[in-house]
């Protein structure tokens, strides 16, 4: 089932060079991950100093770009297992090519590393760019990122993106937002028209659980360190049926949603059928998510246990040091006295003479 995800981050100036030689795997980035696979690597729209260079590109944002300016922003897309990797290439270039055009300078990775629950394909793309628009100007390294000049613009950098016009924070804020949505929904609709176009039915969502009127819970993100608690506890497997059972019942939840009843029929009957199929649905997640929370609470129980023992036997571990080490010191006491009284006394100088 394609998964989903968009999102959109800021670099400051200093962080540009590091991040595209990660994104390139380059550097000291050069060595992949077990089982990762760089998919591809590509840069487009950078001004000639740096057309067979990208890489001296973001070394000179870092460089002259303002103080407390953006060296760059970046789009982080979450990429179908659906798709091949050269259908998966596609469908980023197309996306690129629709927010970016000609006007930011860009590089983007698809990197695709193993998923550490299921094993499966993770890929997901970077695309980082430039806020400076490209306007036809030639300019030098130093020259590109300096303020933008209105009245001569010959004189001054590439100027930027605009920003908002709101008065208020809180406008800003809301401006921020929509922008965000709007970008997200623009995504799903490249990555299911790809979906489409190779002939996959899977689709993804850019809303979320409740605006689609899923009722369920969303799953945290578990992160590195928690998925290796769920390896520790064997708790990847039920994890994984749960996400099953999920699934089914979302889809049936859609179905019932955006399935068109025949009104010839008995209209009551079908909506009966529909919901005692996902009343059953509904019943196997809450049965598996019960499963699961037991599950995790006898391991916790477990885990508390297991430490409270590890703390009685360090405690006792440590009495007994202590008690062996006092052991030693009373036998080396004993020993040094022992030697004290076999030891002969000697005799004093002024004792030689008597007798004579």
């Amino acid at each position: 089932m394609a998964t989903y995800h968009a999102s959109v981050k800021v670099g400051p100036r200093g962080k540009a060079a590091s991040h595209a030689a990660y994104l390139a795997r380059e550097g000291k980035y050069a060595d992949l991950r077990s089982g990762e696979v760089l998919e591809l690597a590509e840069s487009g729209n950078m001004p000639k100093w740096a057309a067979n260079s990208p890489a001296y590109f973001w070394h000179a944002a870092d460089a002259h770009e303002r103080a407390n300016g953006n060296a760059y922003r970046e789009f982080e897309l979450a990429l179908p297992r659906e798709l091949t990797p050269d259908q998966r290439a596609d469908l980023v270039r197309s996306f690129v090519a629709q927010e970016l055009g000609e006007r930011h300078a860009y590089t983007f990775a698809i990197h695709n590393p193993i998923a550490a629950l299921d094993g499966g394909e993770q890929p997901h793309a970077h695309v980082m760019f430039s806020d400076r628009k490209r306007d036809g100007i030639e300019r030098d390294p130093e020259q590109y990122f300096r303020r933008y000049n209105a009245k001569v613009p010959e004189r001054g950098g590439c100027q930027k993106e605009q920003g908002s016009t709101a008065a208020t924070q809180s406008e800003r804020y809301a401006e921020r937002k929509e922008q965000l949505i709007a970008l997200r929904a623009r995504w799903a609709e490249s990555t299911n028209a790809h979906l489409a176009q190779h002939g996959h039915g899977a689709r993804v969502d850019h809303r979320s659980l409740a605006e689609r009127g899923i009722e369920r819970t969303p799953e945290p993100h578990f992160g590195g360190r928690g998925v290796r608690e769920l390896v520790y506890r064997g708790d990847v497997s039920r994890l994984l049926e749960q996400r099953r059972a999920e699934g089914e019942l979302e889809r049936a939840q859609t179905e019932v949603r955006t399935s068109m009843l025949d009104l010839s029929g008995d209209l009551s009957a079908a909506r009966r059928d529909r919901d005692q199929r996902s009343a059953v649905l509904s019943s196997q997640v809450e049965a598996a998510k019960a499963g699961f929370r037991a599950r995790l609470e006898a391991q916790k129980a477990e885990q508390a246990r297991q430490a409270e023992l590890q703390r009685q036997a360090t405690l006792a571990k440590d009495a007994f040091r202590q008690e062996r080490e006092a052991a030693l010191q009373r036998e080396e006491r004993e020993r040094q006295a022992k030697v004290a009284r076999e030891s002969p006394t000697p005799r004093k100088d002024n004792d030689r003479g008597r007798g004579r």
